[in-house]
């Protein structure tokens, strides 16, 4: 992907129930993904290689990383370092902004 990304232009996938993602724009080394909930929607706990930094763009969340629980609200952030267990609960139903590096080849349909 190279240049301008229109929001619009790019489709929602269902992730799961309440819960639904849009990849904004990515290369092998970075990837920017939009995640909308639902109130009650689960980002179940997961872990992965890359390195995620995760922004509240709206709404209210219950984040866990490595065992720590948090809620974190729109403006707030957090980072998920690599191969750590951390998952979502959304509170109030939201969009988290994600960045991963290097990018999430298992986001991209095949």
């Amino acid at each position: 992907m190279k240049g301008f990304i229109i929001e619009e232009l790019v489709q929602w996938e269902t992730v799961e129930q309440g819960v639904q993602r849009r990849i904004i724009a990515y290369d092998e080394r970075l990837m920017l993904v939009k995640v909308r909930f639902e109130t009650g929607g689960v980002g179940a706990a997961h872990r992965h290689p890359h390195s995620q930094i995760t922004y509240v763009e709206s709404g209210v969340f219950e984040i866990e990383i490595g065992g720590e629980k948090r809620v974190l609200k729109k403006g707030d952030s957090y980072y998920a370092e690599p191969d750590v267990l951390h998952g979502a609960v959304c509170l109030e139903q939201g969009v988290l902004l994600d960045a991963f590096s290097p990018m999430r080849e298992d986001f991209i349909p095949s």
